[in-house]
């Protein structure tokens, strides 16, 4: 299978050579770089679009175009576009660092900073151009959490990862007993893996192989059993609140 970045590399010098013009190989060379450089990318991403650039390269879809030249899928486009807006808004300053004397953030908690904010998309786009609607995040935090993230993001240069173990309990709190619900499929998903790989162990019998996958199965079916009525009760729980919200809505 050949690699994207040959892909690009192959496009770009094709590209070169046919005399394309300057937008489009930018936005190519910065593809290139998207590991280093995800800011360059994501601001040629949105002139592209903005621009309608792709139209004349003979794309009826920015997404289509995303894909098939630059080699990057739908979610990847809507995290790096909705980052880079978003430090046009909240932190236009970002935009000037080097990345080497102040570190940029990663898009991915540029990102994670974009949900928790609940900023709108860009009300200028087309509906096709518009990213997929997040899910229903709930009310606006308060203002001096969004101050602590922010500081968390741009200050502090925290991962994704750091942010979600900080934040994500005072931003998205789990319901009673969903906690306990991952806890207890992780372990049955565990069990089916242990399952599924004693035949391969040498040195095992048949029979200590089958007498461990009557256990391990036991033991799920005791794991799923606890499980279940947790599942619906949580399920029980979406369902009053996504009838709140609709009667909120009407009112």
């Amino acid at each position: 299978m050949v690699a994207a970045t040959d892909k690009l590399e192959a496009l770009l010098r094709k590209l070169e050579r046919s005399g394309a013009d300057a937008a489009r190989l930018d936005a190519l060379r910065c593809a290139q770089q998207f590991k280093r450089s995800w800011v360059e990318l994501a601001g040629k991403l949105v002139a592209v679009r903005r621009d309608r650039a792709y139209e004349a390269w003979e794309y009826d879809d920015f997404y289509r175009y995303c894909a098939d030249e630059l080699q990057l899928k739908r979610a990847t486009v809507d995290k790096l576009t909705i980052s880079f807006s978003t430090l046009e808004r909240v932190a236009p300053q970002v935009l000037a660092w080097d990345g080497v004397a102040k570190t940029i953030p990663s898009y991915e908690a540029v990102d994670y900073l974009s949900k928790a904010m609940r900023l709108p998309p860009d009300p200028k786009l087309d509906d096709a151009e518009k990213p997929r609607p997040r899910r229903d995040l709930g009310p606006e935090p308060p203002r001096e959490l969004i101050k602590e993230l922010r500081q968390a993001v741009f200050d502090e240069g925290q991962t994704v990862a750091e942010l979600r173990k900080r934040f994500d309990p005072v931003l998205w709190p789990k319901p009673k007993g969903a906690e306990k619900l991952e806890i207890l499929t992780r372990a049955s998903g565990l069990a089916r893996k242990l399952a599924e790989a004693l035949p391969e162990i040498d040195g095992l019998s048949d029979k200590r192989v089958a007498g461990l996958e009557q256990a391990l199965g036991a033991l799920r079916q005791e794991l799923d059993a606890l499980a279940e009525p947790l599942r619906e009760k949580l399920e029980r729980g979406k369902k009053r609140a996504a009838a709140q919200a609709t009667r909120a809505e009407s009112n």
